[in-house]
Formats: structure tokens, C-alpha cells, sequence
């Protein structure tokens, strides 16, 4: 199963195939882009590549409010058949996205928990399940949230910093990463790797991701956006529909995983996240934050 309104890939006949592109050295057609609140993408026609820049200052969290302008970005490009592919990136130096807003799990109600963590699993089935190419240039630290999507994408480059990390940090919140994390974390990992991590809450730098396979490379950060556009080429140079169902035959059960439990998952997040301990773990959190601030 795939998110609402996404034909799933498995049924998609050949003749979904994308038109040819326009051969190198013609004019670009114009680049369409647009343009909410926290998110900018810009759509090259000609090249049937998007840029997806995230730019929610200070740190990209992956607020309500996001997660949805998340979805609704992803679909327009999905719904968009001269779109073939996004690079997804950040617009603000030095991080890609701190994940998961602590904001929104705590201190609120039992329905904005259950709203907020429905909005988290429509960005990821979206994500996981899109039937475009799709290229994470983590450009900056991506911790918890942030992870996920880079590790939902196709392909995963982040910048040659060390001082730049990547994991799924739960643990360190006093928080569980749940089934669907934890399994995709697994499928580019490994059990093993991932079960160290997971149970350590780490963040591995940039060369250590590397040696784990959590990235696929690393380059210089000036030239993150030019190698992401070359490996995007190079994954477009297969006939779409042949990629599109043998992503589909990679990821469907895990997909339809969450699908068959969507509604358990949520209710498992709101009785977990509102239980004071959590609730407490959270604020402390969120003090030891303020404190590095000042």
C-alpha cells in the first residue's frame, strides 16, 4: 500500500515510463519553483531534477507545521510528470534538520500528539515509497528526524566534515525509535550496526557514517550539491519504470508494515509520549538545550 492518492509502484505499467529528457547542450526550459513557508523547490524541466531546500531557521525541526508542507511538496512533484527526481538539502549552514521537534511532544494534548505523529508517518510513506529518485545532500549534522529522511532517500552524500553527525539519537532523549525507523535503519545498515546504535542513541561523525555505510560518500561541502546532481543523472539514465518497480519489490513490505499498523503506531506513540517519565525526560532535555544556548 501507498500513501493516499500515489498509485502504488508494482501496478504502474510500463507506459508511466517518463518522457525522454532534453538532450544536454539544448536550452533549459524554464525552472518552475514554489515556495512555502519552510520549504523551497525549485523544479528544472528540462532536467526533470528538483531541488527540495529545507529553510526553517535555526535548525529545521520537524515541526507540524513542516511535516505537512513536507507532504504537500512531495506530492506536487509526484503529481508533476516532467518531475523525475529531488535533491533534498538544507538552505541553512551546518545542519540538515535536528529532527523531530520536541515542542510538539511536549506538554500538549492527547489529539495534537496523535495529529503530529500521523503527519511524521505521512512525510516518511511519501519519502520511503516515492516513486522519483531521490538524493539526500546532508549538508550539516542530521540527528533522529533528520536521519530518517536521509535514510529514506535513495542515496545518501553528506558533506567531508567531521563536526558533522548523523543517527538515529532517540535513546539519548529517553525516547524509542519505533518499528519503522528501527527497520529502516536496519536495511541500510545492517542488524548489527544498527542494533549498537539504536541502543546507544549515537551520532556517528561524517567519516565514521561513511565506514558504517549510513552515507554512501562523502565530499567536499562546496561540491555536495554539483556530485549530488551527477549521481542523480546517473540514476536517470535507467528506464524509470524498471527502477520505479524494483524499488517498489525492495520496500513494499515495509511500507505496507506501517500502513497495516498506522492506527496501532499512533495510539502506541500517544500513550508512550504522554506518560510523565517520557514527559520529564523530554523537559530535561529541553533545559539542557536552553542551557547551551545561554
Amino acid at each position: 500500500l501507498c500513501p493516499p492518492g500515489v498509485l502504488p509502484l508494482c501496478c504502474r505499467p510500463p507506459s508511466w515510463d517518463r518522457a525522454p529528457r532534453q538532450p544536454p547542450g539544448l536550452p533549459l526550459a524554464p525552472c518552475r519553483a514554489f515556495s512555502n513557508n519552510k520549504i523551497q523547490v525549485d523544479l528544472d524541466e528540462s532536467s526533470g531534477i528538483a531541488m527540495m531546500k529545507f529553510k526553517s531557521p535555526p535548525v529545521n525541526s520537524l515541526s507540524l507545521d513542516f511535516l505537512t508542507e513536507f507532504s504537500i511538496s512531495l506530492e506536487k512533484l509526484e503529481n508533476n510528470r516532467a518531475c523525475r527526481g529531488v535533491i533534498i538539502t538544507s538552505a541553512i549552514p551546518k545542519i540538515f534538520s535536528s529532527g523531530l521537534d520536541i515542542m510538539e511532544m511536549c506538554g500538549k494534548n492527547v489529539e495534537h500528539y496523535g495529529e503530529f505523529w500521523r503527519a511524521v508517518q505521512e512525510m516518511w510513506l511519501r519519502l520511503y515509497g516515492s516513486n522519483m529518485v531521490t538524493v539526500a545532500a546532508v549538508n550539516g549534522s542530521s540527528p533522529a528526524g533528520g536521519c530518517l529522511i536521509a535514510l529514506s532517500c535513495d542515496y545518501r552524500i553528506m558533506a567531508e566534515n567531521p563536526k558533522f553527525s548523523i543517527g538515529l539519537n532517540e535513546a539519548q532523549l529517553g525516547i524509542v525509535a519505533p518499528f519503522w525507523f528501527k527497520d529502516t535503519f536496519v536495511n541500510v545498515v545492517g542488524h548489527r550496526v544498527a542494533e549498537r546504535s539504536l541502543q546507544l542513541g549515537s551520532l556517528h561523525p561524517a567519516p565514521e557514517a561513511l565506514k558504517l555505510g549510513l552515507v554512501d560518500e562523502l565530499v567536499p561541502e562546496e561540491k555536495l550539491l554539483e556530485k549530488a546532481s551527477a549521481i542523480m543523472a546517473q540514476w536517470l539514465a535507467l528506464p524509470d519504470h524498471a527502477r520505479q518497480l524494483t524499488k517498489s519489490m525492495m520496500r513494499k513490505a515495509l511500507l505496507d508494515r506501517l500502513v497495516t499498523h498506522r492506527e496501532e503506531d499512533i495510539k502506541y506513540f500517544i500513550n508512550f509520549i504522554s506518560k510523565e517519565s517520557i514527559q520529564k525526560s523530554l523537559r530535561m532535555y529541553m533545559e539542557m538545550l536552553k542551557k547551551k544556548k545561554s
